[in-house]
């Protein structure tokens, strides 16, 4: 058996995901050191400050993964990937499904 050569497409889309998973990392780092996290966790009531580190992360990389969710979207239009999103499937519009007012 033969393993087939990866397309330029596939080499490419892998750098472009390295480099968006890069810039997530980036953004997290970004944040730490800009004191957003010891914030956080300065104001918390005691007890709490594991609690309000987690919300403060959510929080600041909430941006950052619509971004990541725009630039994969973008490198996977211009390198012509096909694949399926588990939300298109969801969002679809579908003629044939029952009319939801329960008619």
């Amino acid at each position: 058996m033969t393993k087939s050569k990866p397309s330029k497409n596939s080499v490419l889309h892998h750098l472009g995901v390295a480099v968006g998973l890069t810039g997530l990392g980036a953004w997290f780092m970004a944040g730490r050191e800009l004191g957003f996290l010891d914030w956080a966790t300065r104001v918390a009531p005691d007890g709490y400050s594991g609690a309000s580190l987690m919300l403060a992360i959510m929080v600041m990389m909430a941006p950052a993964f619509g971004i990541w969710t725009l630039f994969n979207r973008w490198l996977e239009r211009r390198l012509d990937i096909k694949g399926r999103y588990m939300e298109d499937e969801y969002y679809r519009s579908d003629e044939a499904s029952p009319p939801r007012d329960g008619r």
